[in-house]
């Protein structure tokens, strides 16, 4: 393991907050994660960093020797990405060479479509991330042009004084229910009503989805049993053997063996946002690629009966 910038945001940015979790919060990690972290770099460092006691951590004498490094490197570091960005965001127009990455959302085909309207020479290549953050991040220092990216309330992506955030779109979150579930047969279902069953999510991650999703259940006093992580189309295979539900978008296709549909009260959402680099050859194209990605989300909208019905019940 190799001394990172990374490394050196962590350590001040718990210097600066004096508590491992205020600072996992303000960098959207989980605590034990930032824990974990620290403990690596106090490794490889060779000594402890920051003194625990029980309102937070201070620096040690090596960590304020590292720390004042740390300072000295960081904004020098900002300059040098920011000016290499401006200088190679001109190549990579010039060159017509767009990078894009994507969560699991429906708007990457709209983001596509948008790129070949405006650079229809252009080569387009892209690369699918379980979370927000490290797209957001590849932006910043040059490595993407645009992604397609979401949060949920409570847990917005953090700014970055180089990144352009673009909503698009707030949806609820949906339930995915085996087809042949007793819920199944309803038009929605109660939050108090999946409290027996198992359930099959992805694994935490730092865009803290999963803490979000938990926090709701148990403001209502709901355990939230997962004892089968999963990602994407195992998620599905899990849920239509009917051994787990699961949570999922309400533009999740619905195939056979499985059922959408809303959760009465609609107590969970998340919104979907296009990213692109402030200064980057895209910066004058947002709008050309908002509308295209809305319309993208329009089309999906259709994939399942339950998410037209709930659009119908709510248009004025």
């Amino acid at each position: 393991m190799q001394l990172e910038v990374r490394h050196l945001r962590i350590i001040c940015a718990i210097a600066e907050s004096g508590s491992l979790g205020k600072a996992a919060a303000a960098m959207r990690l989980s605590q034990p994660g930032l824990t974990a972290q620290l403990r690596r770099i106090e490794a490889m460092l060779g000594g402890e960093l920051f003194e625990r006691h029980a309102s937070g951590v201070t620096p040690t004498h090596f960590g304020e020797l590292v720390l004042t490094r740390a300072r000295a490197v960081l904004p020098t570091m900002d300059e040098l990405l920011r000016s290499t960005r401006v200088a190679a965001g001109t190549g990579r127009a010039t060159a017509q060479r767009l990078r894009l990455g994507s969560i699991n959302a429906p708007l990457l085909g709209g983001l596509i479509a948008a790129l070949r309207s405006v650079f229809p020479d252009a080569e387009v290549t892209s690369r699918a991330e379980g979370s927000p953050l490290p797209l957001v991040e590849d932006i910043a220092a040059g490595r993407l042009e645009a992604a397609v990216v979401g949060d949920t309330p409570g847990y917005d992506l953090p700014p970055h004084a180089d990144v352009v955030l673009r909503p698009i779109v707030t949806e609820p979150v949906f339930v995915l229910l085996p087809d042949k579930h007793p819920l199944a047969a309803l038009d929605e279902v109660h939050l108090a009503d999946l409290a027996e069953d198992d359930w099959a999510l992805p694994h935490p991650d730092n865009d803290r989805t999963r803490e979000y999703w938990a926090t709701a259940f148990n403001r209502t006093g709901l355990p939230m049993h997962v004892p089968y992580e999963a990602e994407g189309r195992l998620v599905a295979e899990i849920v239509r053997c009917g051994h787990a539900i699961s949570l999922c978008q309400p533009t999740f296709d619905e195939v056979p063996g499985v059922a959408v549909r809303p959760i009465a009260g609609d107590p969970l959402w998340y919104r979907h946002l296009l990213a692109w680099h402030r200064d980057g050859p895209l910066a004058g194209h947002g709008e050309v690629m908002a509308r295209h990605a809305a319309d993208a989300y329009a089309a999906a909208s259709t994939r399942n009966p339950a998410y037209p019905r709930w659009l119908a019940r709510r248009s004025p």
